[in-house]
């Protein structure tokens, strides 16, 4: 799932190298003659169902053609963007709960262990045997390896996660920025 995710952060970065925007400071975008191509070359990707940039430039231009308001664009840039933040954020679910699970099932194991520890123990025919400490302590060891092994597959997967979610929600933020200074901010409504 955290290789999915990676993955699909890399295609949210890569669209940046499609220029669906103007990059000179002077072009100012009107509705209609300025802004079709930009939408019928946004509409073309392959990607404009998936990703965040085409999308939001998408409903900007549709928005903006329709209403001819930079205010009501504007507004509506930020509300997709914090829908495609809890977009995101959903999408991390399972990966929360696999990284509550580990150390869950870590735990029970120790209790696992410990128990049959104390039922070796227990047991009348090991009562007398010379080796019953050893066999004990040997047995409480793997019991208490199993909360340590799945604390560390924890810690890390939190880690991969929480570097892995950081980049997507980055790259969330790049797209409303360059929607905000190289969209929003040219449009003129005559």
């Amino acid at each position: 799932e955290l290789v999915l995710r990676w993955r699909a952060g890399r295609l949210e970065e890569a669209q940046f190298g499609h220029d669906y925007l103007p990059l000179d400071e002077e072009t100012v975008l009107r509705p209609g003659e300025d802004l079709t191509p930009i939408y019928r070359k946004v509409r073309a990707s392959k990607h404009r169902d998936t990703c965040f940039l085409p999308r939001l430039i998408e409903r900007c231009i549709l928005n903006f053609n329709l209403g001819q308001s930079v205010d009501q664009t504007n507004s509506l840039l930020n509300s997709s963007l914090e829908l495609f933040l809890h977009e995101l954020d959903l999408r991390y679910n399972i990966v929360r709960y696999i990284s509550w699970l580990i150390p869950s099932l870590g735990f029970i194991g120790t209790v696992v262990g410990i128990m049959m520890a104390l039922n070796y123990a227990g047991d009348r025919v090991n009562a007398q045997s010379p080796d019953m400490l050893y066999q004990v302590t040997e047995r409480l060891g793997v019991a208490f390896s199993t909360t340590l092994l799945a604390l560390i597959m924890a810690a890390i997967l939190v880690f991969l996660q929480n570097m892995i979610q950081g980049h997507e929600e980055r790259t969330l933020n790049r797209c409303g920025q360059y929607c905000l200074d190289s969209l929003i901010s040219r449009l003129y409504a005559p």
